[in-house]
């Protein structure tokens, strides 16, 4: 199977089966995965145990054991290997590049890498619990296994899809920092939390990356996914001619000739990105660039050896 990115997705005459779009992602991603040097990570679904002595026997397999003379224990809907929480900003400026109706912007990768993990997640057993977050944290569920949970969770991913085709979508600020505080508190303790945000808000950045420290206190593995669209967000390859820029979080406009500022853009943009990096690093964080154009395979390896190094 072909590795699926967003012009892919975007070819399908409907986007409302999250669920289905996201099982093929990831098949297409296993595919992959058998021809790569990542061959043999542990990505299939596993309804069984290896017994550990001193354990109750009542759970044991004896079907199994008579077949494989070895001993394993079922596994119920309660348990999980682990718990992970995905955070996505779904603020305005998460809608770039903005084309009505069109899922190729930072958000709708976003929701469907966001799909694309939910999926994974549930194969391995790993409960899973999604949070959106903009000037004010919009949704938050806790981390679940059930297959309700997860219709549930795709539910939202669709919803908030489809909200974001409609130009009141525009105008919505981000308080990153905020609210990541607040849910660092809400958050099982020694989770996994995967955040996909464009890292562009109006707080001093070092807000954020207090906040991302927060997180790590609190005992949890984090992963930030910084969502990017680099031919204009860093390299800013617009046209040489006088240009209005809008913001899209606060609608402020602003006239200039890209060629006028390009060099002083590029170096502020360069050094935000660096001092994200750094402060990543210094608290242990994983920190992966992600950008739009490059399919989903990049979030899914990178969450894998994330979790590989963790089970």
């Amino acid at each position: 199977m072909e590795t699926i990115d967003l012009q892919t997705i975007e070819s399908f005459q409907s986007f409302d089966n999250f669920e289905f779009l996201a099982s093929q992602i990831v098949e297409g991603f296993i595919t992959g995965l058998h021809r790569s040097p990542f061959h043999g990570f542990s990505v299939e679904f596993a309804e069984h145990r290896q017994y550990n002595s001193g354990e109750s026997t009542k759970n044991i397999d004896w079907k199994l054991f008579a077949r494989t003379d070895k001993l394993f224990t079922k596994r119920y809907e309660e348990e999980t290997n682990l718990r992970c929480h995905i955070v996505i900003d779904t603020s305005s400026s998460m809608l770039f590049p903005f084309h009505e109706k069109s899922i190729h912007n930072k958000l709708a990768f976003s929701l469907y890498s966001a799909a694309a993990l939910i999926h994974l997640l549930r194969k391995q057993r790993d409960a899973v619990g999604l949070s959106f977050l903009s000037d004010e944290i919009t949704l938050h569920t806790p981390a679940k296994l059930s297959e309700a949970h997860a219709q549930m969770l795709f539910a939202e991913l669709n919803k908030c899809l489809h909200a974001s085709f409609s130009k009141t979508s525009f105008q919505q600020t981000t308080s990153l920092a905020k609210n990541l505080n607040i849910l660092a508190e809400s958050i099982h303790k020694r989770s996994l939390v995967i955040i996909f945000s464009d890292f562009f808000q109006t707080e001093d950045q070092s807000d954020i990356y207090d906040a991302l420290q927060h997180l790590r206190y609190n005992k949890n593995e984090v992963i930030v996914f910084h969502v990017t669209e680099p031919t204009h967000e860093e390299q800013f390859a617009f046209e040489n001619r006088p240009t209005e820029l809008t913001d899209m979080e606060t609608g402020e406009t602003l006239k200039l000739n890209p060629n006028a500022v390009r060099e002083a853009y590029n170096t502020l943009i360069a050094n935000r990105i660096a001092e994200l990096q750094l402060s990543c690093t210094k608290f242990q964080i994983d920190y992966i660039q992600a950008d739009i154009n490059k399919g989903f395979d990049q979030i899914l390896t990178n969450y894998l050896i994330k979790r590989n190094r963790l089970m």
